[in-house]
């Protein structure tokens, strides 16, 4: 039995300096059952996706989202973590309750209260997500590892950086119509292709541009059985859904390629038996743009080297033939590590549902989702479909 996207709800994504971890679950939570027209009561379970790792005190946080309603209290709840994954890992978690039987509703959410850290403490948290002994022990950050990625990327292929400028470019141009956006400027090609005090290097290749960003904000689904979805005001099936893990070491990859998320999407793709082709819309993980120009690859959008071609043909533009990341991507909309991966599947059904507003592709009918933990160790993959 499918599971069904049957409500929502989405925070505005940024430096929310009035928020806390705690305001940000109870507010999607309390909006998401509203959306969903259920009762708390009725959620049989809930899965929170937290990363954590240090940004905030708490680190048992399961039971903080009982906090928005009495009637969920009792109601098993679970956290779940994989790295910037951690969002899809808690829709995965509950996709599969619902399609064994053991939910007939499931509610998820995902957070993260990140900007009370530094930046260099955010920066340590995050890159003790890689091989510690290998990466973080020798001062490698995220910036620095995904640098090495285009690095080898460029030597096998050429110089790309003017590539990565206008994938920057695109998805803050896209960010600019999503009202939920931590970045709402349209940057322009001229200024992401160029070295500048307010566009420094921060791991050569890469420019500021080139990195998302630090936020704060949650998003939250409801989600139903099929039978039960039958009954409410929307539903979105999702037709598929796979999860592939790589080696945690880059050292164990090719870094000129993302082998994790090629089988993880092919998997979804073959499971829910269509093609890229038959797509609409993609979310995919921009946590730099360099995993953006790979994930074209990886994805099938373009042959291996040439991903450019997906930019140069207009294809992933919103008004091409397979938009990505409509809604800004993590470049601009931000990058609170566990509400990622929940984010891009509440956009998707959004836009499924022709509820995207300004940053609404046409007629929609297919969504895919690759949301990544790491340098592509952790692999989430889906397929949506209106209902």
């Amino acid at each position: 039995m499918s599971a069904c996207i049957v409500g929502w709800a989405h925070s505005p994504f940024g430096r929310l300096e009035n928020e806390t971890l705690e305001s940000l679950i109870v507010q999607v939570t309390r909006q998401a059952l509203e959306h969903a027209d259920v009762e708390s009561s009725d959620i049989d379970a809930i899965w929170l996706g937290h990363f954590n790792g240090g940004f905030v005190p708490t680190s048992f946080t399961s039971s903080l989202v009982l906090q928005a309603d009495d009637g969920l209290r009792w109601k098993p709840a679970t956290r779940v973590e994989n790295a910037c994954a951690t969002g899809a890992a808690a829709v995965f978690a509950a996709i599969d309750a619902i399609e064994s039987g053991r939910a007939r509703l499931a509610l998820v959410v995902g957070a993260e209260k990140m900007t009370g850290a530094s930046t260099a403490e955010t920066t340590a948290i995050l890159a003790n997500a890689s091989y510690v002994q290998e990466e973080a022990c020798r001062g490698m950050t995220f910036p620095g590892l995904f640098a090495d990625i285009a690095r080898a990327y460029f030597a096998r292929y050429g110089d790309h950086s003017a590539v990565l400028a206008r994938i920057a470019a695109k998805n803050h141009a896209n960010g600019v119509r999503n009202p939920y956006a931590q970045m709402r400027r349209d940057l322009g090609f001229d200024f992401c292709n160029s070295v500048s005090p307010r566009n420094p290097m921060i791991a050569a290749p890469l420019r500021k541009t080139d990195c998302s960003l630090i936020s704060d904000g949650a998003a939250a689904l409801v989600l139903a059985d099929e039978r039960t979805s039958l009954a409410m005001r929307r539903a979105v099936r999702i037709l598929s859904h796979s999860q592939v893990n790589d080696y945690l070491p880059t050292s164990r990859h090719d870094m000129a390629a993302l082998e994790g998320p090629r089988r993880a999407w092919q998997q979804a793709l073959s499971r829910a038996n269509c093609a890229v082709s038959d797509l609409s819309l993609i979310e995919l993980h921009d946590c730099f743009t360099i995993a953006e120009l790979l994930l074209y690859e990886a994805l099938g959008l373009a042959p291996p080297g040439e991903g450019a071609r997906a930019l140069d043909s207009g294809m992933v533009y919103p008004d091409g033939a397979l938009p990505v990341n409509p809604s800004g991507g993590l470049k601009a909309k931000g990058h609170p590590i566990g509400a990622t991966g929940v984010s891009m599947h509440v956009l998707a059904a959004m836009q499924l549902c022709g509820d995207a507003g300004e940053f609404q592709v046409r007629e929609p009918r297919l969504a895919g989702i690759l949301n990544m933990g790491g340098t592509a160790v952790a692999n989430y993959a889906s397929i949506l479909e209106a209902a």
